[in-house]
């Protein structure tokens, strides 16, 4: 049974809590469910340690965020087979995933070598002679941090990154499904010289884990996962600075035709990891005299899509993560006319396309977070944007056009946190703002936004000499 970290040690007591492989429902490990004493403990030591943490000076903290990237990159093949297992992904992808958590240490620590600070000629105002102001950053405080199943490194490393570039103490809560990689990472953090109080990663009961949100101690929330539970958290964190990553339907928009290399592009983004992603395309949106070409292309696209064991070479496609998402799945299907796909066996879906889905049904209106993309007609680009703006979400879209003056029109106007211009929004790099409007979330992720959100500026005014 693998121990939970508690300030920087190892803690097995509690009831042991199983972590399976999704695709083969097999048992991998156990970790122990912490108590609410143990998130004390954890609670009581990030602010211990926040004292020393705090004061650690530059070449200290990127010492060990380069030694991270350097253990992550040795033991690269172990991790992303134990993220493969524990989270069913295919391993062309857990590899995938792990070389990025190594580019997010290596990009950490970059950015906090080349961040300056801030001086600020006070004199500009006629009331003012002879001062000048100096900003400095400095942490807030211990950071909560609530991660999702679906990228168990990546994601707790774009969380746990920029606290070490800050100087902050972090606590992590993963996703009960995944709790391994974490743990991984956070023996990795430990051994590359982070402070041992100023690092707790414990998997919790959702009914003891209050504390991590309300607790004044902690400065900082950040939360990935479903924007149902993001935004009642926020509501309960009270004075804690909030960083919120959530959900999204993500859109494609399609004004010419595709070539066959960008048509499987489309089914990529759609089927890639079951569609287990936030930026996974669930809509798109093709110009009317375009859309039964490429509604046909896409189908085929979609049988060719490699479906299979998370742990064989190639695969694309995998099964969901597990019960409770298969039944999602099977009651968000229900809508709309199904082309292709939906042969279930086990928590594995053929892929899906599906057309004529009323606007407000779940398919409709609601992320599925499995392997289905809607096709659906527009008239013209101002359509497109009006039914992108229609939805509660605005995480990332894509935009397929040879008009600049198209593109320009779209990233004026579609509500969403980036555009991808001829390609897909499932993609991203770690070092990017990252984050979306209106119920995708809120702030942004990229490792010198998420420092900027970690800490406060606080102004020196100092004098410039004798008074003229």
């Amino acid at each position: 049974m693998r121990a939970n970290l508690i300030a920087g040690r190892e803690v097995s007591d509690g009831v042991p809590h199983p972590v399976h492989n999704p695709h083969h429902d097999t048992l991998i490990d156990e970790v122990p469910t912490a108590t609410p004493a143990h998130l004390e403990a954890a609670l009581a030591g990030a602010r211990a340690a926040w004292s020393h943490t705090r004061r650690l000076p530059t070449h200290a903290r990127v010492g060990v965020l380069r030694r991270s990237a350097r253990l992550l990159e040795q033991r690269a093949e172990e991790l992303a087979r134990q993220l493969s297992q524990e989270a069913g992904k295919p391993i062309d992808f857990a590899r995938g995933e792990v070389a990025r958590a190594v580019e997010t240490f290596t990009f950490a620590a970059s950015e906090l070598e080349c961040l300056r600070e801030e001086v600020i000629p006070l004199d500009a105002s006629p009331r003012v002679h002879n001062r000048w102001g100096a900003v400095r950053r400095f942490s807030s405080g211990p950071v909560s941090a609530i991660t999702p199943f679906n990228f168990p490194l990546n994601l707790v490393a774009h969380k746990v990154a920029p606290a070490v570039m800050a100087g902050s103490p972090i606590v992590i809560k993963p996703a009960p499904a995944t709790p391994l990689s974490a743990l991984s990472l956070g023996a990795i953090l430990l051994e590359a010289g982070w402070p041992a109080e100023a690092l707790s990663v414990l998997h919790l009961d959702v009914a003891d884990a209050a504390p991590l949100v309300e607790d004044d101690r902690m400065a900082v929330l950040s939360f990935t996962g479903s924007d149902a539970v993001g935004w009642a958290l926020k509501a309960r964190a009270r004075r804690k600075r909030v960083l919120l990553e959530l959900g999204g339907d993500a859109a494609v928009v399609v004004m010419d035709p595709l070539s066959q290399e960008r048509v499987d592009r489309l089914a990529f983004g759609a089927f890639a990891y079951a569609g287990q992603v936030c930026i996974s395309v669930q809509r798109v949106l093709v110009r009317q005299e375009l859309a039964e070409s490429l509604t046909q292309a896409l189908v085929e696209a979609a049988g060719r899509v490699r479906v299979g064991p998370p742990e064989q070479e190639g695969v694309v496609m995998s099964s969901l993560i597990d019960d409770r998402a298969v039944a999602k799945v099977q009651r968000f299907i229900q809508s709309g006319r199904r082309l292709c796909g939906g042969h279930r066996q086990g928590r594995l879906f053929d892929p899906m396309v599906f057309t004529d889905v009323p606007a407000d049904s779940p398919l409709g209106c609601e992320e599925i977070f499995g392997p289905a993309v809607v096709v659906q007609p527009i008239r013209d680009l101002d359509h497109a944007i009006a039914e992108v703006n229609r939805s509660r979400y605005g995480l990332q879209a894509g935009l397929f056009t040879d008009s600049l003056r198209d593109a320009q029109t779209f990233f004026e106007r579609a509500e969403v946190g980036a555009v991808l211009l001829n390609d897909i929004p499932t993609w991203r790099v770690d070092h990017m703002p990252y984050g979306g409007v209106k119920d995708s979330g809120f702030g942004r992720e990229g490792l010198r936004y998420v420092y900027d959100e970690y800490t406060e500026r606080r102004l020196l005014v100092l004098p410039g000499g004798a008074p003229a």
